[in-house]
């Protein structure tokens, strides 16, 4: 959370006589200097804050806000698995056919699911795993883009197209000799200025990453140019891409039958086995931030806090333009991921 430096000394708009000067007698202008207010006319500049929100790690607060941001989302989603699952099994005991409640119910979930990356700030992936400081990412194979199929062969050079044009063409050098590991970093090394990352494969392929954001365009435009040794020359070719698929799909749950609510009742089973653990992962990340916050919290001069607090709510309801000047300046720069950073902390 960071306040705002104004260019007034007291932070609160003082072209008016009325509320903000009762404000800033009331102490504003002298918090953290002392609790009793010295006379604006002539009196000297306050004393700064010894240290002040302003400085306080920015990187942390994001850690804890998308942190926070993440445990909403698979607490939401926990609690609607929970709700699904418990009719399912209510209808599937009684051997009811469906009425219409859990095709709703399905229709929820799988519409708050595809907010995932928006509703997470881009923190949580399809595979449930949170990141912090840096976008989820799209794991994906291309079909022949194996060690097996590209460590053999003599000397060639592929022409790697992502898309983009050509600032998305990107050239791999093979040669024979090359280990496994030298292959997937050349493959890396070269694709990586195009947001793309390569590493191995528990069978030998190439597994590629990307962005989200940025796996539809890659996904589309994935083609390769050899001289006819592991792949064709001329034209570039397009390969098929295969993406990770998600842990959770709830586009493929089906109410129809008792079969597929049977189906499906296995599914969100599992879909809230994978979000309780991922949910308690987050959660462990959250404290840990939380707890960083707490030993680097920065140490705020607090004299006279108590008194202000008080004068500001009896100024905040006097009716008037100028009570609503005084506190509209007092909150500028307040928004709602500060004040959840703040909270979370308590």
């Amino acid at each position: 959370m960071q306040i705002i430096q104004r260019s007034s000394s007291s932070g609160i708009a003082t072209d008016s006589a009325g509320s903000a000067s009762a404000l800033d007698q009331a102490g504003v202008a002298n918090a953290g200097a002392a609790r009793d207010a010295a006379p604006l006319n002539g009196a000297p500049a306050p004393a700064p804050l010894r240290r002040g929100l302003s400085n306080w790690d920015q990187p942390l607060q994001n850690d804890i806000s998308t942190a926070q941001q993440a445990v909403d989302f698979l607490e939401q989603s926990a609690a609607q698995l929970r709700a699904l699952k418990s009719d399912l099994s209510a209808k599937l005991a009684a051997r009811q056919m469906r009425d219409g409640q859990v095709e709703q119910q399905v229709r929820q979930f799988s519409d708050s699911w595809r907010s995932r990356r928006e509703a997470t700030g881009g923190s949580l992936d399809g595979r449930l795993n949170f990141t912090k400081g840096e976008p989820a990412s799209q794991r994906f194979a291309v079909r022949g883009m194996n060690l097996a199929n590209l460590r053999n062969g003599a000397r060639e050079t592929l022409a790697v197209s992502l898309g983009g044009g050509t600032q998305g063409l990107r050239s791999v050098h093979l040669s024979p000799g090359l280990s496994d590991n030298e292959i997937v970093g050349r493959f890396d090394q070269a694709l990586a200025p195009a947001g793309v990352r390569v590493s191995m494969g528990q069978n030998g392929e190439l597994v590629f990453s990307t962005e989200e954001a940025n796996f539809p365009a890659v996904r589309d435009a994935f083609a390769v140019q050899g001289s006819g040794i592991r792949f064709p020359t001329g034209q570039l070719n397009r390969l098929k891409v295969e993406e990770e698929a998600p842990l959770v799909m709830p586009e493929n749950w089906g109410t129809a039958d008792i079969e597929q609510m049977r189906e499906t009742l296995h599914q969100v089973m599992q879909a809230l086995s994978h979000v309780e653990a991922a949910l308690s992962k987050v959660r462990q990340e959250l404290a840990t931030a939380q707890a960083r916050a707490e030993t680097s919290m920065p140490e705020i001069e607090t004299a006279g806090v108590e008194d202000i607090a008080d004068k500001f709510a009896t100024i905040a309801k006097e009716p008037g333009y100028q009570s609503l000047q005084a506190l509209t300046s007092a909150l500028v720069g307040i928004n709602r991921e500060r004040v959840v950073s703040l909270l979370t902390l308590r």
